[in-house]
């Protein structure tokens, strides 16, 4: 029987997303067949949101109804007409379906919007108790006084205990911050339990709705503005009914503004807010009564292509639209990357999920899939927080991604680049980077040190102190000084960079470390089930023996830093004995160096691609090897037959390559794809910080 959890509130509003969303996060990084089951939902007409964040962002591949049993409406009938077992029963008959093809289940409860209360206490509560669930408590802690949440919260484990079920945890969600500290302090003096207790304040952000909520709640038509855009919390409303000297006092920052088609000098004040330093952000406009703006209006608005605040029409009046748009609740949907990532953050900062990890007895998989291994790269570099310099500053991407990692706390960062024209792309794509430190090379404090030291390590050259200014203008050299001074721990770049752009000043200044021959790349190469180590597969062309050899030390050193045990393969045409050559040779020499080098390392080469990852395979031609059919890491001959080789696998396996990362430098640095996603990049910071880590680059870090 598969393990499971059940999160249950005995109230609406409780924020059970939030909680949901942090308890699947900890289970994906740990249970290879997750699933996720709603006993009710609101309708099949319309896509229940927790289901379709769930699925999304987890990748969950079952039937469109495996994820619930009944809608309100059928849980109503049947209640009323007395069959409640039978809906019980059908409850739990879906639930068992799903529990067939899952290692672990997580059930979410009913919202107390449709059914009444006392009913829905009941039907969770048994319905946990038929599947032997442990309960995760999420009391609500709105707009209640800190006595008001502390007897509610236990009244409510009280309740469910005397129902006889047994409590995982329990999660005080939505409490003011304010108050967030004095009920911890007071709950702990009261709490004589087994069973964890955590105290989460309400994150506003979460709360509000975005303007892509707002315009599917009211039935809006986008007639301008970015589709990233659609994505920022609405912070503020504001009905904009007067002559624009008195309404532009009025406009906060994040304001959504509701005012007829035909104001177009309202649209104007806003467009110039927008493009003036003394005015905030607003999150978007929505022109009400269906008027279509002007045909010179639209033309005006549509040559301002930096202005990127999104407009939507509705039918409605500006009354009612007013109304319907107070109505909408925030909540955390599948296509908002930034506020999922918010959520995560809030959650794991107020959570300690080791102690909800041991009241839930999750084993770790012996075997782990792209999926979790990418979480995990995460978990280890929050662990570990490092600073990284991202030089490409202006980059959308880069500052899409930067917003997700520091939501995450996953690194500090610095952003290069003129300051101006990145504070400009940052409110264009509506971003939150106020942690983020940005830099000008040109303007920087550092400017003339770096000029100096750069000079100071390349005279020997020919390089005179105008070129060390010249250099130290080029963001490139000007964050990879920073990585070289302790001023950051590592830097990604390449996202609008060559790789030799990217990669050429640590190789001036920064240096390999001592032993290592050779700066190399590997990808970690995200099969169905494992991960495995590619390189070199994006660097060096044609490496010699003692370069093959170093770059299969590295490899190896790569895979130990992120979790792998490394059972090095060195690859070629001929496996053992059986062939002659030039290439083979190299590959001998190299596996001879490789093991001399590092003798405690399970090594084999030459190997052929299938004797060393088919065990069948490997039975007939190295019958007697601890590699062969089980390495781990896989060392190419030359550049051509590794960046090809990679490429195949991800296309005709689908796997997922994370990579290139660089190794054999003193300090990390990395390069990206310039077809690189937010997603890659994302990665790619984790990596580099995990790899900083290990390195001990920074003495000093960022606070």
């Amino acid at each position: 029987m598969a393990g499971n959890l059940y999160i249950a509130t005995i109230e609406p509003g409780s924020g059970k997303s939030l909680v949901l969303l942090g308890i699947m996060e900890l289970l994906s990084k740990r249970i290879r067949k997750l699933g996720f089951f709603r006993p009710v939902i609101h309708s099949r007409r319309d896509r229940d949101n927790d289901i379709e964040l769930i699925r999304s962002r987890y990748h969950l591949q079952f039937s469109e109804d495996s994820y619930y049993a009944l809608t309100h409406e059928e849980a109503r009938t049947l209640i009323a007409e007395g069959r409640y077992e039978e809906a019980i029963k059908r409850v739990i008959e879906k639930y068992k379906a799903l529990e067939q093809q899952c290692d672990f289940v997580v059930c979410e409860g009913t919202d107390f919007t449709d059914i009444a209360s006392a009913f829905e206490f009941d039907f969770n509560v048994r319905f946990a108790n038929h599947l032997g669930c442990p309960i995760l408590i999420v009391a609500n802690g709105w707009d209640k006084s800190p006595n008001d949440v502390i007897g509610a919260v236990l009244a409510e484990r009280e309740a469910f205990i005397e129902q006889g079920c047994t409590i995982a945890a329990t999660v005080v969600n939505r409490v003011r911050e304010s108050d967030a500290a004095d009920i911890a302090e007071q709950l702990k003096h009261v709490w004589h339990f087994d069973d964890p207790l955590f105290v989460v304040p309400e994150e506003p952000t979460l709360a509000q709705p975005t303007v892509a909520e707002i315009a599917r709640a009211i039935a809006g038509r986008q007639i301008h503005g970015s589709s990233n855009r659609l994505n920022q919390e609405v912070l503020d409303l504001k009905v904009a009914a007067m002559q624009v000297p008195n309404f532009l006092r009025y406009i906060q920052e994040g304001s959504l503004i509701i005012t007829p088609g035909d104001r177009a000098d309202i649209l104007l004040a806003c467009l110039g807010a927008a493009v003036s330093d003394n005015y905030p952000n607003i999150a978007g406009i929505v022109l009400s009564g269906g008027l279509e703006l002007a045909p010179t209006i639209q033309t005006l608005i549509d040559g301002f292509q930096s202005w990127t605040v999104p407009i939507v029409l509705v039918e409605t009046d500006t009354y009612e639209t007013a109304m319907n748009v107070n109505r909408v609740e925030g909540q955390i949907t599948p296509d908002n990357d930034r506020k999922i990532a918010s959520a995560l953050g809030w959650f794991e900062k107020h959570v300690d999920i080791f102690q909800i990890e041991e009241r839930i007895a999750v084993s770790r998989p012996i075997r782990i899939t792209p999926i979790m291994f990418e979480y995990q790269l995460i978990e280890r570099a929050k662990a570990d927080r490092q600073h990284i310099v991202l030089p490409e500053g202006r980059e959308d991407r880069i500052l899409q991604a930067a917003d997700i990692l520091l939501r995450r706390g996953v690194a500090d960062l610095t952003l290069l680049g003129s300051e101006s024209e990145i504070r400009g792309r940052i409110a264009a794509l509506g971003l939150n980077l106020s942690e983020a430190q940005i830099v000008d090379p040109a303007t920087s404090e550092w400017y003339e040190d770096y000029v100096e030291t750069y000079f100071n390590l390349r005279q020997h050259k020919g390089i005179t102190k105008d070129t060390a200014r010249d250099v130290m203008h080029d963001v490139s050299y000007f964050g990879t000084m920073m990585v070289y001074k302790g001023a950051a721990d590592g830097m990604v770049s390449g996202a609008i960079h060559t790789t030799g752009h990217t990669i050429r000043p640590a190789l001036e200044f920064v240096r390999t470390v001592p032993g290592t021959s050779i700066v190399s790349s590997v990808f970690l190469m995200g099969l169905e089930d494992r991960v495995l180590v590619y390189g070199d597969c994006a660097v060096n062309p044609n490496p010699n023996p003692q370069q093959l050899a170093d770059i299969a030390v590295s490899s190896a050193a790569t895979a130990e830093m992120f979790g792998i045990e490394p059972r090095v393969a060195m690859l070629s045409y001929s496996t053992g004995e059986s062939g002659r050559g030039e290439d083979v040779d190299r590959v001998k020499e190299a596996t001879r160096i490789a093991r001399e080098l590092r003798p405690d390392l399970k090594i084999e080469g030459p190997i052929q691609y299938d004797a060393a990852i088919d065990e069948s395979v490997a039975k007939t031609k190295l019958p007697d090897s601890p590699v062969a059919g089980h390495a781990t890491v896989f060392i190419f001959p030359d550049l051509n037959t590794g960046n090809n080789t990679y490429k195949a696998v991800q296309r005709s396996a689908n796997a997922v390559a994370i990579g290139p990362i660089l190794q054999g430098l003193k300090k990390p640095v990395n390069d990206l794809s310039r077809g690189c996603t937010v997603t890659d990049i994302v990665n790619t910071v984790a990596i580099t910080a995990i790899q900083a880590a290990a390195i001990g680059s920074c003495p000093s870090r960022r606070t």
